[in-house]
């Protein structure tokens, strides 16, 4: 493959500078961050490779729980950055995980189903494991993004940490019950039809896997830099909700990766595959991003915010009740990619004109 030389130059490259950051008092400039950034997205790309070069040789699903779980540490690193960037930010968690859910249940699944029906007409989907999927995410949005600001402290306008971290185990502990159900108990629900796990190849786990691990590091090292070079960026734009913006720029340039992976197997006729790069992506941040940041805030004594605003509150409701009429039937259309496309562009509009 042309520029395969960039999957191994970047996470090496990434963890070089993270590590010289780190040791050395070099100073932040504009420069560096812009180098730094430019590392993080080419090393999120080797990463989402490296993953997808392990989930080849090991199988669906453990292959996309891989290719899903390197995103999340991917996003929670960057996030936490921001969190903790100067000032404290508290409502960049809440904003990101809104912002992974909308751009993915409304922007990847409809480009995937879009491109999927130009070019098939129809496709189908196991049913059973879609429907996994969103009941999760619905029952964990709702937890994460509603509940708290409609409990009884919530409505008095303050925070109840008993509550909150109630909420918190009860996000891992379904999320946890999804992994059980993908990988143990229901694997055929999450796979196309006859798929069979390809064979391991011990030599070529040997590069990918450490390749991995060292793009993991190197964008949790670089990603202070990251953080604070984005905000200083958008803070001279003046925007109405720079928290909404940043962690929606943020998340855009995270998601990237596994949106060409998620599409490229729609267009190969493969949904299933596509779809569960898709949904899993959205799963795993609400159900393991939110309670990272959350006790991270804990940890290090900075308050968190977790209700939305009105209007974020009404598009999510609408796009989980969208999804679940979209695949209610196990077959996709080109109707169903223009419904979700539209309602990302919308969402896109109140990012900045809330």
């Amino acid at each position: 493959m042309p520029f395969i030389w960039l999957a191994y130059f970047f996470p090496l490259a990434a963890l070089a500078l993270g590590l010289a950051v780190s040791v050395l008092p070099v100073p932040f400039t504009g420069g560096l961050s812009f180098i730094e950034t430019v590392l993080l997205i080419g090393t999120s790309f080797a990463a989402v490779h490296h993953a997808e070069g392990i989930s080849s040789r090991i199988g669906q699903p453990f292959g996309t729980l891989i290719l899903t779980l390197s995103v999340t540490v991917i996003e929670v690193s960057v996030l936490v950055a921001m969190m903790l960037n100067g000032e404290n930010n508290p409502g960049v968690g809440r904003e990101a995980v809104l912002s992974t859910v909308m751009f993915v249940c409304t922007g990847v699944v409809g480009a995937c189903l879009l491109v999927g029906a130009l070019r098939h007409r129809e496709q189908e989907v196991r049913q059973q494991g879609v429907n996994g999927y969103l009941s999760v995410i619905i029952a964990i949005s709702v937890l994460c993004l509603l509940l708290p600001q409609n409990t009884h402290a919530g409505l008095m306008g303050a925070v109840d940490p008993f509550q909150i971290s109630f909420i918190m185990c009860g996000t891992v502990v379904l999320y946890g019950a999804f992994l059980f159900m993908q990988t143990v108990r229901h694997r055929a629900d999450f796979m196309p039809e006859a798929s069979e796990p390809a064979p391991a190849r011990p030599r070529r786990l040997v590069v990918h896997i450490p390749l991995l691990l060292a793009a993991l590091g190197g964008i949790v090292l670089v990603s202070s830099g990251v953080a604070a070079g984005v905000e200083e960026l958008l803070d001279r734009l003046h925007l109405r909700d720079p928290d909404a913006v940043i962690s929606a720029a943020v998340v855009a340039m995270l998601l990237l990766p596994e949106t060409i992976t998620a599409i490229r197997a729609a267009r190969a006729n493969d949904l299933q595959r596509s779809i569960n790069t898709a949904l899993g992506s959205a799963l795993a941040t609400i159900g393991l991003t939110m309670p990272a940041m959350v006790a991270i805030s804990v940890w290090v004594d900075r308050p968190i915010y977790l209700g939305i605003e009105p209007e974020d509150r009404v598009q999510l409701l609408l796009v989980l009740v969208l999804s679940i009429v979209s695949f209610g039937t196990g077959r996709t259309n080109l109707l169903n990619g223009f419904v979700h496309l539209v309602l990302f562009a919308i969402y896109v509009m109140t990012l900045f004109v809330p």
